[in-house]
């Protein structure tokens, strides 16, 4: 009887050993606890979410949309990273996705979003907004964006600007900036001059792309022309995100100005 009262308490032991060993495995393989720790390298944050580390302070949030006709359509984001704090650059699609990101942002990055800024006024680009707003965080916009958001009965970001602004996250200045028509009526440049990266979201198509997809909202005749004032403005960039697909250098403002050319007939 002895034995056997042992041999049922060991059993009992190793079930709950194996199971204390399965949690911890599912611990340390849980995504939304890891982080990209090398350059280029991509933590799966949640089944539809994805972070991609641009550089030591930069990372690009891609989310996923199913966006009939399109099927499941990635978009990119940008979140910049300093001291603590981070500064948050376009949303991911829906609230939801957003919530996890914000979550992701505070306890595997360790840092506080203080600003969140949208591209344009598409759901790629501001479709979390409503959660950004839930937790108090100050988000700023171009005038234009916020006009449309409130033409359309959309989450209004709080802070407009006409044509510049630009938000400090301690030392590192970051210019938002509108330069003209093009994927939208109202989509802006995000220039961060220490990283030599560009942020011009849906403005900018990526290299794969053969023709500028969705219009249905693009000032298509103006496109060229801002994409040749963003070739003058930042000829410093070295890394250009687009909004959808693969990062790339400066060649993609070029290669997107040719699309917007041969599809404007000025070409």
């Amino acid at each position: 009887m002895m034995w056997h009262g042992m041999e049922e308490n060991m059993t009992q032991v190793r079930v709950f050993l194996g199971a204390v060993v399965l949690a911890l495995i599912v611990c340390c393989w849980s995504p939304a606890k890891t982080a990209a720790q090398e350059i280029g390298e991509s933590a799966r944050v949640a089944e539809d979410l994805d972070v991609v580390r641009l550089s030591g302070r930069v990372y690009m949030h891609v989310s996923r949309y199913e966006m009939p006709p399109f099927g499941l359509v990635p978009a990119n984001g940008l979140i910049l990273v300093d001291k603590g704090e981070a500064f948050l650059f376009d949303t991911p699609w829906t609230e939801s996705q957003t919530e996890v990101l914000l979550d992701w942002i505070e306890n595997v990055l360790h840092a506080r979003v203080t600003a969140c800024v949208p591209n344009h006024w598409h759901k790629d680009a501001m479709g979390g907004l409503p959660a950004v707003r839930r937790r108090g965080i100050p988000t700023y916009a171009y005038d234009g964006t916020i006009a449309i958001a409130r033409q359309k009965g959309l989450c209004l970001p709080e802070h407009g600007f006409a044509s510049e602004r630009t938000l400090k996250l301690h030392g590192l200045e970051v210019r938002n900036v509108y330069l003209g028509g093009g994927h939208s009526t109202d989509g802006i440049f995000v220039w961060i001059p220490a990283e030599n990266l560009l942020f011009p979201g849906c403005m900018a198509k990526d290299a794969k792309t053969v023709n500028l997809g969705n219009t249905e909202d693009a000032d298509v005749r103006a496109w060229p022309g801002t994409m040749e004032k963003a070739l003058a403005a930042f000829p410093d960039a070295r890394i250009v995100v687009p909004g959808h697909g693969q990062p790339g250098g400066p060649e993609l403002l070029r290669h997107t100005r040719d699309l917007a050319l041969r599809a404007s007939g000025s070409r």
